[in-house]
């Protein structure tokens, strides 16, 4: 099991992000939370399997199809067993 922090920048906000996003992880079995930040970047923590997390950064480097993504930061994070994956306010 692994936790990712990873902060999302390029057009992420009024697209249908945030809502692909929890799809995608929903799919995979990722659980954890999803956000808007105030700077117009897309912020969010997700925890599974490495190879599970792998595919899944792969998806938010294009995110859904009216979005542009610029730059994923990534910081491994420590586990901390969330449950569902959820859009955060």
């Amino acid at each position: 099991m692994k936790h990712i922090n990873v902060t999302v920048t390029g057009r992420v906000q009024g697209v249908y992000f945030r809502a692909a996003t929890q799809e995608t992880a929903e799919f995979l079995g990722i659980t954890g939370f999803v956000k808007n930040q105030t700077d117009g970047s897309v912020y969010l923590e997700a925890e599974g399997k490495e190879e599970t997390l792998k595919e899944f950064c792969q998806w938010l480097n294009s995110g859904p199809p009216a979005a542009r993504v610029d730059k994923l930061d990534i910081l491994v994070g420590e586990v901390q067993h969330l449950k569902d994956f959820i859009i955060s306010r």
